[in-house]
């Protein structure tokens, strides 16, 4: 008997683009395990749900991808290899930092010999350089690789390519599933071809997204350090939830957090124990990330994975 999730991949066509991403993926994993990096898949952003195959409407979910680009950026900064899996127009590592202002605003242009010349303001040229110097050196070290998706079937079709390409790696990997992926969808053969008429209200079908973290930590990249994310609105809910995925799907940890507080406090659960990251209001005054103390606490648990995996052989 088929399983919901082998049906999804047979029913769902694969993006356009996957065999060239996988060719970027298989690379960049066996480039990383030749250098002995440690190499973490962060996905991040939202996924959308097309209701027409023609798409111009959607079903979409809450998520600008804060979590994953910032997270992404200190994995970096602690020596990581990042494959960094994104929705196309949510935030990305390191431009991430301009698009709280207008961008335009930062720059002066002038004329030199009749010829535009252009120029990061003065007052913006350390915190521009600060940045432009980190990503220069993420990219000529071969430390990062972006790839992004659109739909929810994209980004499945992505997940697996990627978890079957870091599955070289073993304990060395670890994947950092952040992206919010959409809980519902329409099968493909269920689906308009064309826009859906407005002359009425329409009825539309949805159903569930076969749960991939089984097939993933069973099947695709057994030996990897998974980490899963869990955000809900009701406190009361978020450990009980956490724990139950841990005991159905056998993955290291989940962190969990709370819509209103996402930003300042995290819950790091796992089948052992769970406790509370916290920054103070001081801290974030002085600008500092929630998700510093995310991967730092990660990054010591992955050394402890990888320790007790070499005691074992």
């Amino acid at each position: 008997m088929t399983s919901n999730w082998e049906e999804f991949y047979t029913k769902q066509k694969p993006p356009s683009d996957l065999l060239e991403n996988e060719h970027l993926l298989n690379n960049f994993a066996a480039h990383h395990l030749k250098e002995n990096n440690k190499v973490v898949l962060v996905t991040s952003g939202g996924t959308t749900v097309p209701l027409e195959h023609n798409t111009v409407r959607f079903v979409d979910n809450f998520s600008a991808g804060t979590r994953g680009s910032v997270s992404a950026e200190y994995f970096l900064e602690n020596g990581y290899a990042v494959i960094f899996m994104y929705r196309v127009k949510s935030l990305e590592p390191f431009s991430r930092h301009f698009t709280a202002q207008k961008f335009l605003d930062m720059l002066d242009l002038k004329e030199v010999d009749g010829k535009p010349s252009i120029a990061v303001s003065s007052e913006y040229t350390n915190s521009v350089a600060k940045v432009l110097r980190k990503y220069k050196a993420a990219l000529a070290n071969g430390k990062l690789l972006q790839i992004s998706f659109t739909t929810l079937s994209d980004y499945l079709w992505l997940l697996r390519s990627a978890c079957q390409a870091l599955t070289i790696l073993k304990q060395q990997a670890i994947l950092y599933l952040a992206a919010a992926v959409s809980d519902f969808y329409i099968p493909s053969n269920e689906m308009s071809v064309h826009k859906i008429s407005s002359t009425g209200p329409p009825t539309i079908s949805l159903h569930l997204v076969p749960k991939i973290l089984e097939p993933l930590v069973n099947l695709w990249i057994p030996e990897a350090f998974v980490v899963s994310f869990k955000l809900e609105t009701d406190e009361k809910l978020l450990i009980p939830k956490a724990r139950d995925a841990l005991k159905k799907y056998k993955h290291n940890l989940v962190i969990g957090n709370m819509l209103q507080n996402r930003k300042q406090e995290v819950t790091i659960i796992s089948a052992e124990n769970n406790y509370v990251l916290l920054l103070t209001n001081e801290q974030i005054a002085k600008g500092d990330e929630i998700e510093r103390l995310i991967v730092s606490d990660l990054i010591e648990k992955h050394k402890n994975f990888i320790a007790l995996a070499a005691s074992r052989i």
